[in-house]
């Protein structure tokens, strides 16, 4: 996204461009009709000068004026180096994404700067198993139609919240180790605790149940379809192939001569 400054100077750049360009034009063209129109009287061919000489000073008469009242306009305050620097790295870390290689280094890298954050800390290992479901749903949710649909929903939601609950733990613990005497402090960081880990033993649950529906809709009654049909097609080749050989086997001799007597 382009700052207001930078918008600025470009429109004024362009501006002054554009104002010379057509000054410059207005020159050529209005030379251009007093020297044609005394030379040979005035004809209809002179009406095409004199048209073009008007219309370009016009437009750089409006071209200047636009100019003078930009330039009367303070330029934007220069934005925050933080900020430019943030909406830099927005703009990179979008224009990666587009790419499917490129969206997989990226939520790598957003996973690895998690663990990072959350080492050390309660929240660490039960966020490891979270993750670890979480990308084994992702594999799933292709597959889950019908009423495992709305089990994607409750999923996202799930896997939001629990995130945010790790981030949680991990700030309450530490300020547990600043003020280690506070028996309230701790308190509640165990209770977070035991909630994540709850919600996380429950999204494993949701992740094996969508799982074991996977199998189920895809798992035919008998023997599978695909398994009969290659059956069929493997004993046609064998019955072609035989037929071929019979047709390529030489005459019995023996057999040629019994049937002359």
């Amino acid at each position: 996204m382009v700052d207001p400054r930078t918008r600025y100077f470009r429109r004024l750049r362009r501006l002054r461009r554009g104002a010379r360009r057509w000054t410059v034009l207005a020159g050529g063209f209005g030379g251009a009709a007093a020297v044609l129109l005394p030379y040979a009287g005035v004809s209809p061919v002179d009406a095409v000068w004199a048209a073009a000489a008007g219309a370009s000073t016009a437009l750089a008469f409006w071209r200047w004026s636009d100019l003078r009242a930009l330039t009367a306009q303070p330029p934007p305050p220069a934005p925050d180096p933080a900020i430019a620097a943030e909406q830099a790295r927005l703009k990179l870390v979008a224009t990666v994404e587009r790419i499917p290689l490129g969206r997989a280094a990226v939520g790598e890298v957003r996973r690895q700067q998690a663990l990072l954050a959350l080492r050390g800390t309660a929240a660490a290992d039960t966020w490891t198993r979270l993750d670890r479901a979480a990308r084994t749903l992702a594999g799933l949710v292709p597959r889950l139609t019908g009423p495992g649909e709305s089990a994607q929903l409750e999923a996202a939601v799930a896997e939001q919240s629990l995130r945010d609950l790790a981030y949680r733990v991990a700030s309450v613990e530490k300020a547990v180790r600043l003020a280690p005497a506070d028996a309230g402090l701790a308190n509640s960081h165990r209770v977070l605790v035991e909630q994540l880990e709850a919600g996380t033993v429950a999204y494993e649950g949701l992740v094996a149940a969508a799982a074991n529906y996977v199998a189920e809709d895809g798992r035919a009654v008998g023997q599978h379809p695909s398994v009969s049909r290659l059956t069929e097609a493997g004993d046609l080749l064998r019955g072609v192939a035989a037929g071929l050989a019979e047709l390529r086997q030489p005459p019995d001799p023996a057999g040629t001569s019994g049937t002359s007597r």
